[in-house]
């Protein structure tokens, strides 16, 4: 066997380093051995396990601007995140020569239990062998961004589930209300629903994160935001050298950090075959709740625990067949909806905004909104098993592994301190 010292950046995306001894770069023409069994030196593991923390940081914008804690080894799973409570205002003047009462600091504590996550590849020797790409290598790199992911919607999810929800400029108060698509009332990302947002975290005290609030945007809403004429970019800053990851602008002093992953809440088709599904009754019906339909293939109780719109209804589908659903109030199933309508009349999912549009989530919020465990440096961990390192379950040396874990838990600690602007967006992909 045939080895040669190289330098470990050349191990980056993009040069194919197969998992098996004496193999030949087909790009660079390097011979790269690895001790038999994919064994990997102390600095080659440390290597890979750098390239699944970088290539995990890059999602993890939602967890940019949180108060972050570490859980040292040993401290159980519980992590405490702290909240000191203002001190009142003191507007009794003081008497001459006489000390006044003296006051006490007051902290609330929030625990939160941690949870493990985590998700693996298989790389069988023959792959290793006849493979003309770096396995290990994009199989690292693959684990690092569904980690990444992962531990972002993590972190998103809790932000989303927060109780102050602004609807557009608020000029309606229902997520099925939300409209788009439409020749006029439209309800997109605008700066008046970014100003109202700042008016209320302003009335709430809630700090600045260096300057400025902060919000999270998904980039359908970006684009409806960005062609007003006091939208900066970065390059048009007063101090360009302080952009954050993922920064595309401010605006009403509110900088935007740019994500896919932004929250979308999406409605589900009714059918297998048919976004939505159409009234079936002659007359239609005028406060009726056993609703028949057809338009789609659906199956016995496959909408049950499902919301429809139906008209200007939002009902429960508390029972249905293939073709008629009973319609409640709402999931208690104390109350039978009554619907009014024609025949024909369009049954829209009702999970999202108005006709089952997409309705998008952008999060503004303060400094101290939330808080996480640190993920760099101890609750990221790259995994590697080599070939034959499970025994007997593995008698020919035939399967390795590579994988990913993580301890993860996020709180929303001041709920005063973040809104969510719920909108539609001009872009949908449900048209």
């Amino acid at each position: 066997m045939r080895e040669r010292m190289i330098d470990l950046q050349r191990f980056a995306a993009g040069s194919n380093v197969m998992g098996t001894e004496g193999t030949v770069n087909a790009n660079e023409g390097t011979t790269v051995a690895y001790a038999a069994g994919m064994g990997l030196s102390e600095e080659m593991k440390t290597y890979y396990s750098d390239y699944l923390i970088d290539n995990a940081e890059p999602a993890l914008v939602h967890d940019m601007f949180a108060q972050k804690h570490t859980i040292p080894q040993g401290g159980g799973k519980t992590v405490q995140f702290r909240r000191y409570n203002p001190l009142p205002k003191l507007t009794e003047p003081i008497r001459e020569g006489v000390t006044p009462a003296g006051q006490s600091i007051s902290m609330e504590v929030l625990e939160a239990t941690v949870a493990q996550y985590g998700g693996y590849v298989e790389l069988t020797d023959l792959l290793m062998m006849t493979a003309i790409d770096n396995n290990l290598c994009m199989a690292t790199k693959l684990l690092g961004s569904q980690a990444g992911r992962t531990l972002d919607t993590i972190t998103r999810e809790v932000l989303a589930g927060g109780t102050n929800v602004q609807y557009g400029e608020n000029a309606v108060s229902a997520r099925y209300l939300l409209t788009g698509g439409q020749q006029s009332g439209n309800h997109y990302l605008t700066v008046d629903a970014i100003r109202r947002a700042v008016r209320f975290l302003k009335n709430q005290n809630a700090e600045k994160i260096k300057g400025s609030y902060i919000a999270i945007v998904h980039p359908d809403c970006a684009y409806d935001l960005m062609s007003d004429p006091n939208w900066k970019t970065p390059n048009q800053y007063a101090d360009p050298a302080n952009i954050m990851e993922g920064e595309i602008g401010k605006i009403e002093g509110v900088r935007f950090i740019e994500s896919s992953e932004a929250k979308v809440f999406h409605a589900a088709d009714l059918a297998s075959n048919a976004r939505i599904l159409r009234v079936n009754k002659s007359g239609g019906y005028s406060g009726g709740n056993v609703i028949a339909f057809d338009g789609g293939s659906v199956k016995s109780g496959s909408l049950v625990g499902r919301y429809v719109l139906i008209g200007d209804t939002r009902a429960y589908v508390g029972i249905n067949s293939v073709n008629e659903m009973t319609l409640y109030t709402d999931s208690t199933k104390t109350m039978l909806a009554s619907v009014t309508c024609e025949d024909n009349t369009a049954i829209y999912p009702g999970e999202a905004g108005a006709m089952g549009r997409d309705v998008y989530a952008t999060m503004v919020f303060g400094e101290n909104a939330y808080g996480t465990t640190e993920i760099t440096g101890g609750g990221l961990e790259l995994i590697v098993k080599q070939l034959g390192s499970a025994g007997t379950c593995d008698p020919l040396n035939q399967r390795a592994t590579v994988g990913w874990k993580a301890t993860k838990v996020t709180v929303r600690l001041v709920e005063a301190f973040m809104v969510r602007i719920e909108t539609a967006s001009t872009f949908d992909d449900n048209e």
